[in-house]
């Protein structure tokens, strides 16, 4: 690690430049960021229009033939989870920064405002296997832990194939009382993990940061180049100055894109996609925004 880069020259830097501008834009509503969370069942009642399908009452409304949601009591404190993808594929970037500086940045500012609160977080890193599981804690010094452990995560220049499941399996045993998910990652993975993703929604409030670059999407004309998988090291000769292999090449990456959206969609989870190119505020004020919204979309 760069004796210039330190955990705490980190958070100041974030503190400074980002979460006294959230601040502002939110002042102090955080818990926008997590409507619908909660920990006790206050009331059943029956089902509207903007209601989330997440807290239908399968069981009760089976006896009334009508559907009923499930209303919680929002609790006080609230227990946050950061589930990492740090596998080799996170160090691509190619505008301002690489996938992995924004999961750094956005769990530092996460983590500090749960914390700054009372809450309690904690993580689990995934790197082709489960690197570390990092209890939930309060207070600075935990974010401070947190940061550290991200920075001195060495970098795998080969890793298994990524696998997401591995990672939400390992949160599926490890976290038993309702938390606030966040899964951090690309979703570069092989397939299958939705399914552990949605008994991880089932049973806790979930929510998917997707981390992208824009160079991932659209394939510039730069010329012969080599491509490397940045996991498995495998090395491809293209010419970019080929039109049909660019278009061939946007298209596949278009497709992998909107597959990852309709499936976390399908699963009732939000998105908040976040480019290595984003102004961070920006990004997480519109994404707390737009939930809001929908949580008072009139009924029709």
């Amino acid at each position: 690690m760069s004796a210039t880069v330190t955990p705490e020259r980190i958070l100041q830097r974030l503190d400074w430049t980002v979460i006294r501008r959230l601040d502002g834009f939110l002042q102090g509503d955080y818990r926008t960021l997590f409507l619908g969370f909660g920990l006790d069942l206050a009331d059943l009642r029956e089902y509207q229009f903007s209601d989330d399908v997440r807290y239908i009452d399968w069981n009760v409304t089976a006896r009334m033939i009508t559907p009923y949601v499930r209303q919680y009591v929002e609790d006080r404190d609230v227990t946050a989870w950061f589930l990492l993808d740090i596998s080799p594929s996170v160090d691509f970037g190619t505008t301002q920064a690489r996938k992995r500086d924004v999961l750094i940045d956005f769990t530092t500012i996460l983590a500090r405002l749960l914390t700054r609160r009372g809450n309690r977080v904690g993580a689990i890193f995934y790197s082709g296997k489960i690197e570390r599981v990092i209890p939930a804690k309060g207070g600075r010094i935990q974010v401070l832990r947190l940061i550290n452990d991200l920075l001195n995560q060495p970098r795998l220049h080969r890793a298994p194939p990524t696998n997401l499941t591995t990672l939400l399996e390992a949160a599926l045993r490890s976290i038993k009382r309702r938390a606030l998910i966040f899964v951090v990652s690309d979703f570069i993975s092989a397939p299958g993990w939705d399914k552990p993703l949605a008994l991880l929604a089932q049973r806790h409030e979930v929510l998917a940061v997707r981390l992208y670059d824009p160079r991932e999407i659209e394939l510039p004309d730069f010329g012969a180049v080599v491509f490397e998988d940045a996991e498995t090291g495998e090395q491809l000769f293209v010419d970019t100055h080929d039109k049909k292999f660019r278009e061939r090449f946007i298209q596949a990456a278009r497709r992998r894109e909107y597959e990852i959206n309709v499936t976390l969609r399908r699963l009732g989870i939000d998105i908040l996609p976040l480019s290595t190119d984003d102004d961070l505020v920006k990004a997480i004020v519109s994404f707390a925004l737009a939930r809001k919204q929908r949580t008072r979309r009139p009924v029709k």
